[in-house]
């Protein structure tokens, strides 16, 4: 299982369109994010210390490639960790969801 504690960062609102490593468009209001050598689809909990705040995203892009950067983050990721109030970049926790364990990346559906 990975876990690491690194700097997180976000993308800029310019990507917002263009491809990413998987061939998926990069879309700010999705929950996914960059990563150097975890596989595509997989999906890590990103947690802020300072706040406790934390997110699930799922790894669809190839990078930070700035070398002191752990994960980029789409825009609405780093809005749920408090990211953009705090001039980009935080430091963060990422631990890897097995698989095996049922999660929402964003709402439960609804109860009907």
């Amino acid at each position: 299982m990975y876990y690491k504690k690194g700097v997180a960062s976000y993308y800029h609102r310019k990507f917002e369109g263009r491809r990413t490593a998987n061939g998926e468009r990069y879309r700010r209001k999705l929950l996914t994010a960059a990563h150097r050598t975890l596989p595509f689809n997989t999906k890590v909990k990103v947690t802020n210390p300072r706040n406790k705040k934390w997110v699930i995203v799922r790894i669809n892009d190839r990078g930070p490639y700035h070398r002191k950067r752990l994960i980029d983050m789409s825009e609405k990721a780093a809005k749920h960790l408090g990211l953009l109030k705090q001039h980009g970049l935080c430091k963060v926790v990422v631990e890897e969801i097995p698989d095996s364990v049922n999660i929402w990346m964003s709402h439960p559906p609804e109860k009907k």
